[in-house]
């Protein structure tokens, strides 16, 4: 298991000052980096964990702030925050690309060889970077198959992976439908993988507080969902492993 050192980056978005996690691998080297976005909470452990979980395979890894450095627990005050964030696609860009920025300025971080995952608003947020014609390895989502302004998803230049819980009120069979079908259009690499009985955020551990009606954590889910994000960047944004940096085990998020 590699030694992974992880610390807070300041900087600024959509008129907030934003605290996001950058996990760093051992050694000096430039590496492969990969940006992630949480869901519409905002930044929790949860996301670091994951950061330093990449970290650990050899990625730099930033996990990149939603709203100021507040995790929203109260439905009601997410809600207000991310549906009008949710239908407007240049304060999406402009939250991913502030974030972006910061990944890329990283000395460890290779500019050129970058993949975008979230989940949520997160992943949104990443489809959004896709969409405006970001250079990126790849786009990884989970509980974000949200369709676009017309056309522009012919700006992907990477493979898309989507995945969502069959039972997901907030993205349903339509909202799907239309997300293969706006994919399809575009001529992107796509897929989207139906987790069967899951809700939504059924990735994330259960929660102390509120949430909103159709979240619940699968566990067994949330495994496979980690894997095949792991297996999307080890497929589209390989890692040239030194000796002794890696383990024989996925790490857990």
């Amino acid at each position: 298991m590699t030694t992974v050192t992880t610390r807070t980056v300041e900087y600024s978005a959509d008129n907030l000052t934003m605290f996001g996690h950058l996990a760093l691998p051992a050694g000096a080297e430039r590496r492969p980096a990969v940006l992630i976005g949480p869901e519409g909470v905002g930044l929790s452990d949860v996301e670091r964990h994951r950061a330093e979980a990449l970290a650990e395979l050899g990625y730099v890894a930033l996990a990149f702030d939603l709203h100021g450095g507040r995790y929203l627990e109260d439905p009601e005050e997410m809600l207000a925050r991310c549906l009008p964030l949710l239908t407007d696609p240049d304060r999406m860009r402009g939250i991913g690309h502030a974030a972006l920025d910061v990944l890329r300025a990283e000395p460890r971080a290779d500019p050129d060889r970058i993949a975008a995952i979230g989940y949520g608003t997160g992943g949104a947020i990443a489809l959004e970077l896709g969409r405006d014609g970001v250079d990126l390895r790849a786009i990884g989502t989970i509980n974000a198959v949200t369709t676009g302004r017309p056309g522009e998803a012919a700006r992907i230049r990477c493979p898309v992976w989507a995945g969502v819980g069959s039972e997901d009120p907030i993205m349903p069979p339509a909202q799907r439908d239309a997300f293969a079908e706006e994919m399809e259009a575009a001529g992107v690499d796509w897929r989207l993988v139906v987790y069967g009985g899951a809700l939504h955020a059924f990735h994330h551990p259960p929660v102390d507080h509120t949430v909103l009606p159709g979240v619940g954590h699968h566990p067994r889910h949330a495994r496979r969902a980690w894997r095949d994000v792991v297996a999307l960047l080890a497929e589209c944004l390989p890692v040239t492993m030194v000796r002794g940096l890696r383990s024989t085990n996925t790490p857990r998020p």
